[in-house]
């Protein structure tokens, strides 16, 4: 080891050293940082993603997987054949029954393809055509908080990054003046008190910090901080931010951490957001038409119709990844109550979005996925009369769809017995989803790697396969 060699290492942390010399080669030659459009990637089918996430966990027995013999069997016990000594969760792990609880909805097919969706979904019944249903869902997680953080970064413990960080370490920006991940939250009405959402759900765990996702605000500035303070312009705030620029260049130079290149790269996007942001979420230049399609709450900020056209409006500006939480779904009694609430909230938006994007020639190059963490149980927690039950969490079995971005349109994949218990053929986990996403990205999901604590890190942890048959 020579001695300038040895000079500079006494000036950097062992862990800065590491990352420098180790971290960062996700790709390692599979894709040229410089180049990040779909072009430079020649099987991807996409260019972005638009993620609906149903925080709370819908029930799939309600929504899109009608089972008639549930019907039939109206209150009586769940047979022990089908539960398999599988575990539950200790709210319901205590009850002395386990009454079947058949759907309060009726179910019909529609479209060309014939899917079956309830009378409480008719505006996504309605794109059905548009949409490739994965009925044969399953999860590892029993609980909200594992089950969300491992649906969002592939490990139910916190600090993976999540998968827009995943996805812009990969990919990088298209729109300097935007962030390559958006986050975008609202309250449903079909449970009070819903489940909380943490920061993160849309962290960049061990990616560097430039990567984790900007989350919009409901309410005052669209992004913290985003006016000028008083006293100031957007002209002495330029001359001040070159002025940190090169005092930043400095520290890095001399240190070479590269969280010090994030804090200079996340100053300017602050910067150009300043300009951006305000003409993003101006919804005055949309048509009256466009209004209307997304339902009567599409101009109250902080609605999730409010939110669907705003990823709208974000993906076209070429933002890469736009998350929305929607929170509501935790349904564990009064299903029936409220599951309407929380569908009345989330179904003409959802549809109008896969709508919008259709016919302004996006879709093909965007994804759009909705569902939750888990789904919910064939059989009643508490009490069940003839009106009312409520549903437990149920991480063996539950539905999610996609649409766009070369997924197979018009198609029901996977199937579940019965009861909607279990998977009886076509099983897709969390991580085959999220292989096939990146997939259509043009990214190899086990060559999507970072390297830290001497381990190289995926999404997909070491597991997950391409599902070829949800591709068109």
């Amino acid at each position: 080891m020579n001695a300038n060699f040895t000079n500079e290492l006494t000036h950097t942390c062992r862990r800065t050293f590491l990352r420098q010399t180790l971290g960062g080669l996700a790709l390692g030659g599979m894709l040229d940082p410089s180049t990040t459009d779909a072009a430079s990637r020649p099987n991807a089918k996409a260019k972005r993603i638009i993620y609906l996430c149903q925080s709370g966990a819908p029930s799939q027995i309600d929504l899109f997987d009608p089972k008639p013999e549930l019907s039939k069997r109206f209150g009586e016990e769940l047979p022990e054949s089908v539960r398999r000594g599988q575990r539950l969760t200790t709210m319901t792990s205590s009850q002395e029954s386990f009454p079947l609880a058949p759907s309060l909805f009726s179910f019909a097919r529609h479209g060309d393809c014939g899917a079956t969706v309830s009378e409480l979904l008719p505006h996504i019944a309605s794109i059905s055509d548009d949409v490739c249903y994965i009925k044969s869902m399953h999860t590892e997680a029993i609980n909200h908080d594992p089950a969300i953080t491992f649906l969002q970064t592939g490990s139910e413990q916190a600090g993976r990054p999540s998968f827009g960080a995943w996805m812009s370490y990969g990919l990088g920006s298209e729109n300097r003046q935007l962030p390559t991940f958006v986050v975008l939250l609202s309250r449903g009405s079909g449970r009070p008190n819903c489940q909380p959402l943490y920061d993160r759900l849309w962290g960049s765990g061990f990616l560097p910090s430039r990567h984790q996702g900007v989350k919009f605000m409901s309410a005052g500035d669209p992004v913290l901080f985003l006016n000028d303070p008083p006293g100031t312009n957007r002209t002495l705030r330029r001359r001040n931010l070159d002025a940190l620029v090169k005092l930043n260049q400095a520290d890095f130079e001399s240190i070479g951490d590269p969280e010090i290149e994030t804090r200079i790269t996340q100053y300017e996007m602050a910067f150009q957001m300043q300009a951006s942001i305000p003409e993003v979420v101006d919804f005055s230049d949309e048509s009256a038409d466009t209004i209307a399609r997304y339902g009567p709450h599409v101009l109250t900020r902080g609605h999730y119709a409010y939110n669907c056209l705003l990823a709208r409006r974000l993906i076209e500006r070429d933002v890469r990844f736009v998350q929305l939480f929607h929170m509501g779904w935790d349904q564990h009694n009064a299903l029936p109550k409220q599951i309407r609430g929380q569908c009345a909230d989330t179904d003409q938006p959802s549809a109008a979005l896969v709508q919008d994007l259709k016919e302004r020639g996006l879709l093909d190059d965007t994804i759009v996925v909705w569902g939750g963490e888990f789904g919910r149980t064939a059989y009643s927690q508490g009490e069940l009369t003839a009106d009312n039950y409520g549903r437990d969490h149920h991480p063996r079995c539950f539905t999610m769809w996609v649409a766009g971005g070369g997924f197979k349109p018009g198609y029901s994949h996977g199937r579940t017995d019965e009861f909607s218990y279990n998977v009886i053929e076509d099983a897709v986990h969390v991580h085959d989803l999220n292989a096939t996403l990146l997939h259509q990205l043009g990214i190899d999901h086990e060559r999507l790697t970072y390297r830290y604590q001497g381990r190289d890190f995926r999404l997909t942890d070491v597991h997950g396969r391409v599902v070829d048959d949800l591709l068109g």
